[in-house]
């Protein structure tokens, strides 16, 4: 059996696999609540034999969304249309399921990006943005609203309260999001915070809230919820003072101590200055690095496209679990592709047993379909 199929356990929630399906935003809520197009799209991805299905990037708060199209569970109407999408999912796949709770900061009131994405200003039909710090993302734009210390207790508790709605719709994991430029990323980075208070400056301060974050929510769900972080492990920013792998392992060893249960490295995402060096796997060595030194569950995401890349992956012993984003949009049923490559076998819907080509047969396991 290949190891990319070995199954792991995170907390209480066992997964058969080492695939997981990256939360993907898709810019099609109406006032944060889930449309015919989650139904849709989340179905396609749950049928596809991956362990994990991570529900796209979930605002907690109207403006930490992203854009004005972005999914959010801050009222019991996002909570009432997520519902209904859990109920159909759960109902038609045996595929684990995960949501990303996330914040936008001042990356918060930007156009989907079909329609540029870039700051949709007050004037236009925006919000402001708040941060840690009247920085603005982009050279150009107004300043977001720096956050006081009232505020930032009201963002800590709108995390618990979705994290506590997740709890409500029977979803088995929640991942925090701070990578990619969103708020608990913008407090760690010193691009984007430049607080004089205890939440900026050093590194135990620009920590202090994500931490916080992550402690309260952990204490507001079961203990055998499980509970991950997305992180981005570099700014690639060398001009400037920016956040770095080294800093990335030790937010993750303190949030290991919190009761974390798997660390997601991405990167990148706080500064248009940022030099990606992108190809194939690019963010790997950052997942093995946050495996050696924290000793986490890791998973690696990022251009990771083939079957035999997954698995070497694996098998290298770089990382525990690879996600897929756009991998899995082009190809919902890359796994059970993979499986038939790999000589493995994945869960697959009855309804379906009879899809399998010729020679491949077993990629189910012992299946028999007959008709008179």
């Amino acid at each position: 059996m290949s190891e990319l199929f070995d199954p792991i356990k995170l907390r209480g929630v066992a997964l058969a696999n080492r695939i997981v399906i990256s939360p993907m935003c898709q810019y099609s809520a109406v006032d944060g609540n889930a449309s015919n197009w989650h139904m849709a799209h989340l179905s396609s991805l749950a049928l596809g034999g991956a362990a994990l299905l991570c529900i796209e990037a979930t605002a907690v708060t109207e403006e930490g969304r992203i854009t004005p199209g972005c999914l959010g569970l801050w009222n019991d109407d996002n909570e009432a249309a997520l519902a209904e999408v859990v109920r159909v999912l759960r109902a038609t796949s045996g595929v684990r399921l995960a949501i990303q709770l996330g914040h936008a900061g001042r990356k918060a009131s930007s156009a989907a990006p079909w329609d540029g994405g870039q700051l949709i200003t007050q004037d236009k039909g925006g919000w402001l943005p708040v941060a840690p710090s009247a920085l603005a993302h982009k050279e150009g734009e107004p300043p977001p609203r720096a956050l006081t210390i009232d505020d930032l207790a009201g963002i800590k508790q709108a995390f618990v309260d979705a994290a506590q709605r997740a709890v409500r719709l029977g979803l088995d994991a929640i991942e925090l999001h701070a990578a990619h430029g969103y708020l608990l990323h913008q407090f760690l980075s010193p691009i984007a915070n430049q607080r004089s208070d205890e939440y900026g400056g050093s590194l135990e301060n620009r920590m202090r809230f994500p931490l916080e974050v992550f402690q309260a929510v952990r204490a507001a769900i079961p203990d055998g919820m499980a509970l991950g972080v997305r992180v981005s492990a570099t700014d690639w920013v060398d001009s400037v003072p920016s956040w770095t792998l080294d800093q990335t392992i030790e937010f993750a060893l303190r949030v290991k101590q919190l009761g974390c249960d798997w660390i997601d490295v991405s990167s990148g995402g706080v500064s248009p200055a940022q030099q990606i060096p992108v190809g194939p796997g690019y963010q790997v060595h950052l997942a093995q690095a946050l495996k050696r030194e924290v000793g986490l569950p890791t998973i690696a995401v990022g251009l990771i496209t083939t079957a035999q890349q997954a698995q070497d992956i694996i098998a290298h012993g770089q990382a525990d679990m690879v996600a897929l984003g756009r991998a899995a949009l082009y190809d919902p049923r890359w796994a059970w592709h993979a499986a038939a490559e790999l000589d493995a076998q994945v869960e697959g819907p009855s309804q379906y047993w009879r899809a399998l080509p010729t020679g491949k047969n077993r990629v189910f396991g012992e299946t028999s379909f007959g008709m008179r």
